[in-house]
């Protein structure tokens, strides 16, 4: 159906390989020229003042999940004026005991326009099913959970 391509560019600047030492830093380069400094997290001798690989995966999620859930709105009719949303993916061992983002909770905050919103249940299947229609979600085993989803008026 579609590809995408990023163009990833790490070069060696430390003197040393070893594994204490060599730097994690790299760059991240999207279809517009865009780039992105990305690094390990700082746990893992990372530059904090860089996105990780982690933060890049909740990010994508939550994004998708928004881009999605702003669609399904927008066919139903609904007016969206804003989406924020502070999502958190937790980096725990899986069932293999392997370290993974087991989980993503976000917590989205809507502010609809117009003369109608959505009643809590029927905003709980809008989440469920942006959810489900997810690129990314699909594409991943980390549970995704909307917690509380409310209007911004709330």
């Amino acid at each position: 159906m579609s590809e995408h391509r990023v163009k990833l560019n790490w070069r060696r600047t430390s003197k040393s390989f070893d594994p204490k030492l060599y730097n994690r830093s790299h760059t991240l380069t999207f279809k517009n020229g865009q780039a992105i400094k990305a690094s390990a997290t700082p746990a893992y001798r990372g530059d904090s003042d860089m996105i990780d690989p982690e933060e890049a995966f909740v990010g994508s999620m939550a994004s998708c999940h928004m881009l999605t859930f702003l669609f399904i709105a927008a066919r139903q009719g609904l007016v969206i004026d804003s989406y924020e949303d502070d999502p958190v993916g937790y980096l725990e061992k899986n069932a293999e005991g392997r370290l993974a983002i087991t989980r993503v909770v976000m917590r989205p905050r809507i502010a609809f326009g117009g003369d109608k919103s959505p009643d809590p249940d029927t905003l709980r299947q809008m989440h469920d099913q942006a959810h489900h229609d997810c690129f990314i979600a699909n594409s991943a085993k980390t549970e995704v959970m909307v917690e509380s989803p409310q209007t911004a008026d709330a």
